[in-house]
């Protein structure tokens, strides 16, 4: 059985489009039973420079020689925050996703349009490199990325396409375009302004509605499907370990609020998947007695998320691989770090 097919027997009405499915390898007699596990990749914050660059490809021959991956998912930042945000880069990019072996979910970040406004990245309207952000990576709404693409659910009817999710052996995942840079709510100084733009604070504002919208929506599905977990990936880290009180984080409060309520009515597992802050890190930032809770001033607590922050920029020597256990496990997803040169 391909890991394509394994995927998509645990994805209910999620369906394969355009590519072929692979003949399934030697090993894989007829009637074999489906596999027990599936693993899928995790991955954010790169390339960054030129060495990673020249790396990247490599890097995904890695992705696609690990057995039993059925997914990958980019958290956001496929470049630096000091590079020129052009039409070839991000076509450089989706060139190489196109070269993952297999579905690939990819949620922007704040690299590739927000913070376009630098001199160094080129002194852009952010609104409109998140535009040309689409175009290259959702130009076929509902389609994941990568060579062996399958249909997805997502926001397109609303005009975020990169809001997207799926089903997988019990677990609801989605994409949630939350980025740092206070999800774009930090004035774009490039440009020469000193606070957000009325358009820069309608769009976040419009995109935060749906984000949370889509995050109601998976925990719906969820209860009614009785999932084991639900599993969340986004650029932002909202929960940055080295938090100053001196930054403006105020536009995550209504996330991280819905979150809380959320969990509070969900007897199962949540995970939250991010980048942002480059350094691996596992914590459970909503839990009773976080500082978070004061920091965003908000009410109730979450003791069952767990967020995982994945190696980025230097420190970006490997993928993560989350396995989704079979039940009785005693978490529904455990994950290691897997060198890219190993």
């Amino acid at each position: 059985m391909t890991s394509t097919r394994a995927l998509l027997a645990g994805l209910g009405a999620v369906t394969l489009v355009s590519a072929p499915l692979a003949a399934a390898p030697s090993s894989a007699a007829p009637g074999q039973d489906q596999p027990t596990r599936t693993s899928f990749a995790v991955i954010g914050d790169v390339p960054y420079g030129a060495a990673q660059i020249a790396a990247f490809p490599g890097w995904i021959d890695r992705i696609n020689a690990e057995p039993g991956l059925d997914l990958t998912v980019h958290v956001g930042d496929i470049k630096n925050g000091s590079s020129p945000c052009t039409d070839e880069y991000n076509a450089m990019i989706r060139e190489q996703f196109e070269r993952i072996q297999m579905p690939l979910l990819y949620t922007p970040g704040d690299n590739e349009w927000t913070d376009c406004h630098r001199p160094a990245a080129g002194t852009y309207d952010p609104l409109e490199r998140l535009d040309a952000v689409r175009n290259t990576f959702f130009a076929m709404p509902g389609r994941t990325l990568g060579a062996d693409p399958i249909k997805v659910d997502s926001q397109a009817d609303l005009g975020f396409p990169e809001n997207q999710s799926l089903r997988v052996r019990g677990v609801e995942m989605a994409t949630l375009h939350v980025v740092g840079s206070n999800n774009d709510r930090a004035p774009w100084t490039g440009l020469g302004f000193t606070a957000p733009t009325t358009e820069q604070l309608a769009e976040e504002r419009d995109r935060m509605t749906a984000t949370l919208d889509l995050v109601a929506d998976t925990f719906t599905r969820a209860r009614q499907t009785n999932a084991r977990a639900v599993a969340i990936f986004q650029q932002a880290d909202m929960f940055d370990p080295s938090y100053q009180p001196a930054w403006d984080v105020s536009a995550f409060r209504p996330l991280v609020q819905k979150l809380i309520d959320e969990a509070s009515t969900f007897e199962g597992e949540i995970y939250l998947f991010d980048g942002d802050s480059h350094v691996y890190n596992v914590d459970r930032p909503v839990s009773a007695g976080s500082r978070w809770l004061d920091i965003y001033d908000v009410d109730g607590s979450a003791d069952n998320l767990t967020r995982v922050t994945v190696d980025g920029e230097a420190n970006n020597t490997n993928f993560l691989e989350v396995t989704v256990s079979r039940p009785g496990a005693p978490s529904v997803l455990s994950w290691r770090r897997v060198a890219y040169d190993s």
